[in-house]
């Protein structure tokens, strides 16, 4: 299992998230996306309108390099943050049932390979990181 229990919990409890693509000429691009965590694939997995004709998409699509943050402020006072960060190789994914009528067959589907969390395990200090194996 790629995530723990309180990083499920936390993503399912999340809207939106930043998806970092690199284009083909080494260029940044940053991205809102809305997500969901795929359990029978283990993957995140991003859905969209229209989604294959996006920059986003086609990015995927040629380099496979990813990053997801999902981050929020839990607390003003006390401050506190809290988080899930997904570096990856993402798959520009066509034909898939999409899982509402207004979305588009694309997906990006995202392999977790290190998922960095901070904020969300009651008691943890810090931020936890682990590499995933393939």
């Amino acid at each position: 299992m790629v995530f723990t229990d309180a990083e499920l919990e936390y993503l399912a409890g999340q809207r939106l998230g930043r998806l970092a693509t690199v284009a083909p000429d080494g260029t940044p691009q940053n991205s809102p996306v809305a997500f969901r965590h795929n359990a029978a694939t283990d993957t995140i997995d991003i859905h969209g309108y229209n989604l294959g004709a996006t920059r986003k998409f086609r990015n995927v699509a040629a380099t496979r390099e990813v990053s997801l943050v999902v981050d929020d402020i839990a607390s003003v006072n006390p401050w506190r943050v809290r988080g899930v960060e997904i570096r990856g190789e993402a798959a520009a994914v066509t034909g898939e049932d999409p899982p509402a009528g207004h979305l588009s067959p694309e997906v990006i589907r995202i392999r977790p390979r290190r998922v960095i969390s901070w904020g969300i395990d009651a008691g943890v200090e810090g931020m936890q990181a682990r590499t995933i194996s393939p």
